[in-house]
């Protein structure tokens, strides 16, 4: 999260300079070999720690490419869709490495482990060459539909927006909380007498849950040609998942409510991200998808930090920082409210 700070808008500006091939090379390049370094290296903690870093400063270039790719290959009416199906692709490799992550290490030992997953991303990365294409030979909208300021005029345009600030502080909350109670979700639990078993379920379904969101919540916003009241929804669930999170004491309760809890967060993304490219337009998609990112990554590290600082000295309970979580996503429903549906959907389905 902190190479992100660092990196993401370099990132963003390359993509939307040189396009997809380029800026998502880029990524792939650098996650192949460096994945593949670490599996060599394993022996090494500072040359593991420079593959690790190496993997990081490629990170940007994959996460803020999403909606450019949804926008370049895809009509407006199927975007969010899109962007709902590149979203879903970084979920399930998430579940993947949380699932097999184990397995792979018992059978292999740590440095087998990270050779292997250092071999699926050199091989994705040849994949990735040898099929992806820059654009369409048909242009999937109208070209006024398209056309995008770079980066640097770009990020003038977005802080004179009104709608993308407000969505800016709900990115901050959204994803600041998600990455703070998966971090923490061993803990978070383990007070209340949850077991590591139960605490690690508790964290999948999470992911899973936001599986089934970014394929089900982003598909209804494309149907229905509308972006707000699904992003409210979702804040409102997520909410509502948290609070069971934070004072569940029965089981499947708290099995629900982290369903729920990713479910509703995670399928706020994708249709955050094309709400982003649509209130600004004519700024590029990997200019406000960026930044949307980078509000993410700030508050992960704040966020994972704080929890771990304001939590109970004698217990180690984190109830009174997830509290203040609760307040803060009341606080970003309350701005998602102020929102309003961009013209540009509207000028798109006519």
């Amino acid at each position: 999260m902190i190479v992100y700070l660092v990196v993401s808008i370099p990132a963003s500006w390359i993509i939307d300079t040189y396009g997809i091939r380029a800026g998502v090379g880029t990524g792939v390049i650098l996650t192949g070999i460096f994945g593949m370094l670490r599996g060599l290296v394993s022996d090494s903690y500072s040359l593991l720690l420079m593959a690790q870093i190496g993997i990081a400063v490629g990170q940007p270039f994959l996460l803020n490419s999403i909606t450019k790719v949804a926008a370049r290959w895809f009509p407006v009416s199927e975007r969010a869709t899109a962007s709902g199906l590149g979203t879903l692709a970084m979920y399930l490799g998430i579940l993947a490495g949380i699932s097999l992550t184990p397995f792979l290490a018992n059978g292999h030992g740590i440095s087998g482990m990270l050779f292997i997953y250092g071999i699926i991303s050199l091989s994705a990365a040849v994949v990735f060459f040898i099929f992806a294409k820059e654009r369409p030979l048909t242009a999937p909208c109208h070209p006024d539909q398209e056309e995008r300021a770079l980066a640097v005029d770009g990020m003038k345009l977005l802080f004179r927006n009104r709608d993308f600030l407000w969505l800016m502080v709900v990115f901050f909350v959204g994803l600041g909380v998600f990455n703070s109670v998966t971090t923490w979700i061993e803990n978070i639990l383990s007070p209340r007498g949850f077991s590591a078993e139960q605490a690690g379920i508790t964290g999948g379904l999470m992911i899973v849950g936001g599986i089934l969101g970014a394929l089900i919540m982003p598909l209804m916003s494309d149907h229905y040609r509308k972006r707000i009241p699904f992003i409210i929804i979702a804040l409102a669930g997520a909410t509502a998942g948290l609070a069971g999170i934070t004072y569940a004491t029965s089981y499947g309760l708290l099995l629900f409510s982290a369903a729920a809890f990713g479910f509703f967060l995670l399928s706020s993304g994708p249709i955050g991200f094309q709400y982003g490219a649509e209130a600004t337009y004519p700024v590029s998609e990997g200019t406000s998808n960026g930044f949307l990112l980078l509000m993410g990554q700030i508050s992960g590290i704040a966020f994972i930090f704080g929890m771990d600082s304001f939590k109970s000295p004698s217990t180690g309970s984190m109830t009174t920082p997830l509290f203040v979580m609760i307040v803060l996503m009341l606080i970003s429903l309350v701005f998602s409210l102020r929102l309003r549906e961009s013209a540009f959907l509207s000028n798109a389905g006519k």
